[in-house]
């Protein structure tokens, strides 16, 4: 069903990035995440299949250095311009906003440790594809939820227009789409992720720890 909705990523232009600036709450970029090498390098491997097999012009890979979950999206694009136009002290208020929402959790919980989540396989969102992920146990799964709703029922970030736009999927982003033609295959398509996906079956699927969530600001 997902891969009758696909279409070209706003975030390319002929394959190039588009200025697309805004906020997320995220876990640490590949790059710095020293505690999820091995989970990374499979992420890449899935990521280096998939663009054996698609066409370069139409399956975008992100750099795998930049990698990364996405706990909470918060504002991007045009939503962004108009808000900071509206407000030059936007970035400064979501920071503190941010820093009161992470508070809120912490004081919620007194287990702080890492949460283990494990690489599922690969699926399809109508602009992407993303390796999917799941959680190891009740508590990694509740974290993420109480982290979330710390984030999106915080009065203040409601007052500067942030919004909950999605329910919470596990993923890594691999790449986005670009041109996508009339005449896609999307039957090979299909079998090409099925076949990354049933060879997942066979091997030991790495774990993601989850060791702190971070706001990034992005361009």
């Amino acid at each position: 069903m997902q891969l009758q909705a696909i279409q070209k990523s706003p975030k390319f232009n002929d394959g190039k990035a588009k200025s697309f600036p805004g906020y997320s709450v995220i876990t640490s970029l590949a790059l710095e995440d020293t505690a999820n090498k091995t989970f990374y390098r499979q992420v890449e491997t899935l990521q280096q299949n998939l663009s054996q097999q698609l066409e370069s012009d139409f399956f975008i890979p992100l750099p795998p250095e930049s990698f990364h979950l996405t706990i909470a999206d918060l504002i991007w694009d045009d939503s962004y311009h108009q808000v900071v136009a509206a407000n030059p002290n936007f970035d400064q208020e979501l920071q503190e906003q941010i820093n009161t929402s992470f508070q809120q959790y912490l004081d919620s919980t007194s287990n702080h440790e890492p949460l283990t989540w494990q690489l599922w396989g690969v699926v399809t969102r109508p602009r992407a594809i993303m390796a999917s992920l799941v959680p190891k146990d009740q508590r990694s799964y509740e974290s993420i939820v109480n982290l979330r709703r710390a984030v999106y029922q915080n009065s203040g970030l409601i007052g500067l227009g942030i919004e909950q736009q999605y329910d919470f999927t596990a993923h890594i982003t691999l790449g986005y789409f670009g041109n996508v033609p009339p005449s896609l295959n999307r039957d090979h398509l299909c079998i090409v992720l099925s076949q990354i996906n049933d060879r997942l079956v066979e091997i030991e699927l790495p774990e993601f720890q989850i060791e702190q969530a971070q706001l990034r600001k992005f361009e």
